[in-house]
């Protein structure tokens, strides 16, 4: 039994969430590939993928057998790349996910400079605001936007700051009136972020000193762009990254509310599985994107 086979076998299986998928990248049989995923199970004595009539998952055994099968696989492919001579190269297909609107908004620019500098890469992105699986999905980075990471087994680098711009239209304004005390807030309709590390609360920094706010919420969604689309609908006051809020408040759409307290500033960080070897096209990804979102 060839255990590295094996191994990059069960990985292809994983990453592709699919065992007739993964059969037609290694040009086998989907009955070969399940049969040699049985193998190594087998082999362990333990079930890596839990199969049921409508989907596959990873078992926790199978989960941590993942992560290393990658770390393993990863250091042999390196020191084959070193061995004859191409260490360095950037190449190969890198997964990436991202919430929506910073693809939209931050990576659809950056990401054909990207291609036209590291012409050997192939790009699979996948936006969604909700953070996925990196490991069991397969994923080489997955881009974050928060004011604190949880603790996790993945590795996680800052890449950049993003700044949170309390907005809202002229017409709800000159309707409602312009908050000009944190405490104003509580008479106005809010529009809250739903996947915010608290929901429904900010965090103020103003002259008076610093403040939580539990909004009178009216409207909540999963989607910066779709509370950017509400507020310049004059539908109440809600708080928007910068590169969202940055283009409406240019064009008048939307007007700074509060501009003296400031919000938490969010880090943009670049998710990774944990393991000692980075490969080349996940630090030639970082180190990009972090070059491009520092300040000028």
């Amino acid at each position: 039994m060839d255990v590295l086979a094996h191994m990059r076998v069960f990985r292809k299986v994983v990453e592709r969430d699919s065992f007739s998928k993964a059969a037609q990248d290694l040009n086998q049989s989907a009955a070969a590939i399940s049969k040699q995923v049985r193998q190594l199970e087998e082999r362990l004595g333990t079930v890596l993928l839990v199969r049921t009539t409508r989907r596959m998952s990873l078992s926790d055994g199978g989960r941590a057998y993942y992560l290393e099968c990658c770390r393993l696989l990863d250091e042999v492919d390196a020191l084959e790349l070193a061995t004859r001579g191409c260490a360095g190269k950037v190449a190969g297909r890198l997964r990436v996910n991202a919430p929506l609107s910073f693809g939209l908004k931050v990576l659809s620019p950056l990401l054909p400079v990207f291609m036209a500098r590291y012409p050997d890469v192939r790009i699979e992105m996948t936006l969604d605001d909700r953070l996925r699986d990196v490991v069991g999905e397969g994923y080489d980075v997955s881009l974050r936007i928060r004011a604190a990471l949880a603790d996790s087994t993945l590795v996680a680098r800052r890449l950049g700051d993003v700044e949170q711009m309390i907005c809202a239209a002229p017409a709800y304004l000159a309707r409602r009136g312009t908050p000009r005390l944190a405490q104003d807030l509580h008479g106005h309709d809010c529009l809250a972020y739903r996947l915010a590390d608290s929901p429904g609360v900010w965090q103020l920094d103003g002259p008076e000193g610093a403040s939580s706010i539990v909004l009178p919420v009216r409207f909540s969604a999963d989607s910066s762009l779709l509370l950017a689309d509400m507020l310049v609908a004059g539908i109440g006051v809600g708080a928007l990254p910068s590169f969202v809020a940055a283009p409406l408040l240019a064009s008048g759409a939307l007007v700074r509310v509060l501009p003296s307290h400031g919000m938490a500033r969010r880090g943009v960080y670049a998710l990774t599985p944990d393991g000692r070897h980075v490969q080349e096209k996940v630090r030639a990804f970082c180190d990009f994107l972090a070059g491009a979102l520092q300040p000028a």
